[in-house]
């Protein structure tokens, strides 16, 4: 569905500027720009996202600032070190959806989920499925906030349940002393202040058809 008056192109050459600008990757600026026409052609409000095969957590989360602020991201020491948060990666039903654990991708139709605030995350999940909509991920957290850092807000923050490893924490980003962070909940815990952030789908690279030899 297309979004009338929404540039794709415009948005998408901004967020390629943004990525480049924020993350102090000017190389990050070829590996997503083949997504361009496929953002084109949704002619629907996006975000670019690069998986930590290409952009690591550690590297990312340093490089995010809340909106008009300097202070620099962080991951909370609960996650007991770079192995503990390096276990959540992305679930099968976003790679199904589009995801991708290696190459760069689109997230389309992205709401931070704020209506979830103080609902036990496990019953936010289930509603979000009811609706045909998918949690976002680790990745498309920081992607939310490296584009639109105005969304992440005092008492508007977001769970990103697309990520899991298992067991009964769900990640989540956050503000902690004027900085973005990293964290995680417990799944049958709510909290006042933090929503669940979804997506409507999600669009890589087309597949190339094999050219058959006769």
């Amino acid at each position: 569905m297309t979004s009338p008056g929404f540039d794709a192109a415009a948005e998408f050459d901004r967020q390629v500027r943004n990525l480049s600008a924020v993350m102090a990757r000017p190389d990050l600026a070829e590996l997503v720009t083949p997504l361009k026409p496929v953002a084109v052609s949704h002619a629907a409000p996006f975000l670019v996202v690069v998986p930590r095969a290409l952009l690591s957590l550690e590297e990312a989360l340093p490089k995010l600032t809340l909106a008009g602020k300097t202070k620099p991201g962080v991951i909370d020491r609960n996650y007991k070190g770079g192995e503990d948060v390096a276990s959540f990666v992305t679930i099968p039903r976003l790679l199904s959806d589009g995801a991708s654990d290696t190459d760069p991708y689109l997230v389309f139709d992205v709401q931070r989920g704020e209506e979830f605030c103080d609902v036990v995350p496990l019953q936010a999940m289930a509603t979000i499925e009811e609706r045909g909509r998918t949690p976002l991920s680790i990745e498309e957290g920081i992607a939310l906030v490296t584009h639109f850092p105005e969304l992440l807000a005092k008492n508007k923050c977001f769970e990103l349940a697309g990520s899991r490893n298992g067991d009964k924490r769900v990640p989540a980003l956050w503000i902690s002393q004027g900085a973005p962070k990293l964290g995680w909940c417990w799944q049958g815990n709510p909290h006042s202040w933090l929503g669940m952030a979804s997506a409507g789908s999600r669009a890589g690279l087309p597949v190339p058809v094999p050219v058959s030899a006769g």
